[in-house]
């Protein structure tokens, strides 16, 4: 399968979320709901909310990635993703940088490569 890149250099193809949409896995999704509640302090998680085509999709896409300000941006300026914006490593990215580095290699080796 081809790595699908989210617009903040995350990798959806890998997202446990993703795939188990993908496989159309109700069990897998199930998985992930109660790991992301645990994971991530939140309750309300439901499996409904982890169901996600990829950031890229503009069908149904995971309550964050849905209400995320770095893909709103991107999609705002019409870009393939950050690395191809003329605002690179903003604030906002800057910030998201700091909690997952691996993503701005990713977008720094695109940027490079483009």
């Amino acid at each position: 399968m081809e790595k699908i890149i989210a617009y903040c250099g995350l990798v959806c193809s890998d997202c446990e979320a993703y795939v188990a949409t993908q496989a159309n896995d109700q069990e897998a999704l199930e998985k992930v709901a109660a790991q992301w509640r645990e994971q991530y302090n939140a309750p309300g998680i439901t499996v409904e909310n982890v169901i996600c085509n990829g950031c890229l999709s503009d069908e149904k896409k995971c309550h964050h990635c849905a209400e995320c300000d770095i893909r709103a941006c991107a999609v705002e300026r019409d870009v393939i993703n950050c690395a191809y914006c003329d605002d690179y490593a903003c604030d906002m990215l800057k910030e998201f940088f700091a909690m997952v580095p691996d993503a701005r290699d990713r977008l720094d080796g695109m940027r490079a490569a483009s």
